[in-house]
């Protein structure tokens, strides 16, 4: 059985090849000890929220000019959500498991 970290680190570059930016670093520490800052400090649903603009903004800032597009951010919440929803029943459903 894999461990808490060995599943948020395969997940991490299952959403990574998702948005095909396998060749992104991300510091899973620091973006979970930012959740929990939120979750503590203002209301446990501030975690995830916190989290996503944080990451929306460094996107934005990686970009200068672009416009935000609403469209945009649509479309990314539901590459992860699909890959959420089907994370679990893709490993139990794969050949020798």
């Amino acid at each position: 059985m894999k461990s808490q970290d060995e599943t948020l680190e395969e997940w991490c570059r299952a959403l990574l090849q998702a948005y095909k930016l396998e060749n992104v670093q991300i510091d899973v520490n620091a973006v979970l000890s930012l959740a929990g800052v939120a979750a503590h400090s203002v209301v446990r649903p501030a975690a995830p929220l916190t989290t996503f603009i944080a990451g929306f903004a460094a996107g934005l800032a990686a970009a200068p000019g672009r416009e935000i597009d609403p469209a945009s951010m649509d479309a990314a919440l539901a590459v992860a959500r699909s890959l959420a929803q089907n994370y679990g029943t893709e490993a139990a459903g794969a050949p020798g498991e």
